[in-house]
């Protein structure tokens, strides 16, 4: 009987509810990751321990390029003007197959890995998004389809593209105004998360740019009237943005960050800095609303009798959803079943949860069915958005960190830095490994995903947000 149901349980782990088998070849793309494993944490490790910033990741960028080209991809260097952007290739001809990879850390939020909040140096930076995770999993993924291309298992060509600066500047959207997706079929991607899914959600649109008020110094208390204060005109320009949230659309969101509001009491404040996004989850609908913020700011100058200028930094797109390409993803997911953890593990997410106020239920990793996509998600916002206006992208979600956890904050600081993040990240290397032989071995899959890609899209023509070029000397 023990017998029996053993082999029923192995059946259902060899061939997944679409169909699909663990076959020669998803066995390879595992015992690939497997043996590159030991080494795609040390650089993991590396790169949490740099926790470097947006255009700032040198040394991160540097370990993960050298490593593709010790595993023999052809890397360039510095592409699209970005000195930390690099692409990976390997193969030749059709289909071209790429895959994302970011490395960049967020500031203020340096954690060791211990699940009591305590800064590995205080005030620096930490990856609080797990990038350190997500640009070597993706790496160690595309070195496994490297390695079936060489045993002469499947052709075409691989590529890898280290994408920096994804928390602050958006780089993506240079290197697609680069052309480096131009001839590309298909595009895979994964973000760390509290759950494991093939996603299959939007993100929001997204516009960022900074206000400057100009104005006239004077002494506060002496000759007022001969001033002309910047910071009355930043204070006029966020109260009318805070009076304009009611009137905006429930999916939409106005941020600021004031970065210069004056610099002493006794002085009528001659400049004025803040940093201001704008989202909706349809770049159409966000539009108009950035329109809005901006008259305002004239508005707020007008008040104040100041100058003003707006600089446009960034802005990126909601991400195209690609549904075939989910199922795909859903169905290698399905073959790799759940990530197991240790009772110290679990320890360790509950210890998470229990210091960040969250129900102590650890960490999930069950494999759910195919979420239906919402048509107003929420949530944040990627330049991995650009990326699937101008190539199909399939993208995925894997667990690093306990359910529940706050995003952007020390907890996944602390995660990534351990055993819970290694194991996802591990994890999110096979899945995607496994998902780029479906497309490399099956030309029908790669052109229904293409065909949704196709319909989708409709007759939307791609328009980058950005001005000029990438802004290296602005960090």
């Amino acid at each position: 009987m023990k017998k029996l149901l053993f082999l029923a349980l192995s059946f259902c782990f060899a061939v997944n509810l679409h169909g699909q088998k663990m076959n020669k070849n998803k066995k390879s793309v595992i015992a690939s990751v497997e043996n590159h494993k030991e080494q795609l944490i040390k650089i993991s490790d590396s790169i949490w321990a740099l926790a470097e910033t947006a255009f700032d990741e040198t040394e991160s960028s540097r370990i993960l390029a050298d490593y593709a080209e010790k595993n023999g991809l052809n890397v360039t260097r510095g592409v699209a003007n970005i000195p930390t952007a690099f692409t990976a290739t390997y193969g030749s001809g059709k289909p071209v197959i790429s895959i994302l990879g970011e490395f960049d850390a967020l500031p203020g939020i340096s954690q060791k890995a211990s699940p009591e909040k305590s800064p590995l140096k205080e005030g620096a930076a930490g990856h609080g998004c797990g990038h350190n995770m997500f640009g070597t999993a993706s790496l160690g993924a595309a070195i496994a389809i490297k390695e079936l291309m060489d045993a002469g298992k499947i052709k075409g060509t691989v590529k890898f593209l280290g994408t920096p600066a994804e928390e602050k500047y958006f780089a993506k959207v240079w290197m697609v105004e680069a052309g480096l997706w131009d001839d590309v079929d298909v595009n895979v991607s994964w973000h760390p998360s509290a759950g494991i899914e093939a996603d299959v959600q939007s993100g929001l649109s997204l516009i960022d740019f900074i206000v400057e008020f100009y104005g006239q110094a004077a002494h506060a208390s002496a000759d007022p009237w001969n001033g002309r204060s910047a910071s009355d005109a930043l204070e006029l320009y966020t109260t009318g943005i805070n009076y304009y949230r009611e009137h905006i659309l429930p999916t939409s969101r106005i941020h600021y960050h004031i970065q210069d509001g004056g610099q002493v009491v006794n002085v009528v404040p001659d400049y004025a800095k803040l940093w201001v996004r704008v989202r909706d989850p349809k770049r159409s609908k966000m539009l108009p609303t950035y329109e809005r913020v901006k008259a305002m700011a004239e508005g707020a100058a007008i008040m104040a009798n100041v100058d003003y200028k707006i600089s446009l930094v960034s802005g990126i797109y909601e991400t195209l959803v690609n549904r075939t390409g989910g199922e795909i993803m859903q169905s290698n997911l399905e073959l790799l079943g759940p990530i197991t953890y240790t009772e110290e593990e679990q320890a360790f997410g509950k210890a998470i949860q229990k210091a960040t106020g969250k129900p102590e239920v650890g960490m999930d990793s069950k494999i759910y069915p195919l979420k239906e996509t919402e048509e107003s998600p929420g949530g944040g916002s990627t330049d991995v958005g650009d990326v699937s206006w101008n190539v199909p992208n399939i993208n995925l979600g894997v667990t690093v960190a306990p359910k529940d956890t706050p995003w952007h904050s020390w907890a996944v600081v602390a995660c990534g830095g351990m055993s819970i993040g290694h194991k996802g990240m591990v994890y999110a290397a096979k899945a995607m490994g496994m998902t780029m032989l479906d497309l490399f071995e099956n030309p029908k899959m790669v052109e229904e995903v293409k065909e949704e890609f196709k319909t989708r899209k409709g007759d939307e023509v791609y328009e980058p947000m950005i001005d000029g070029p990438p802004p290296i000397g602005d960090k």
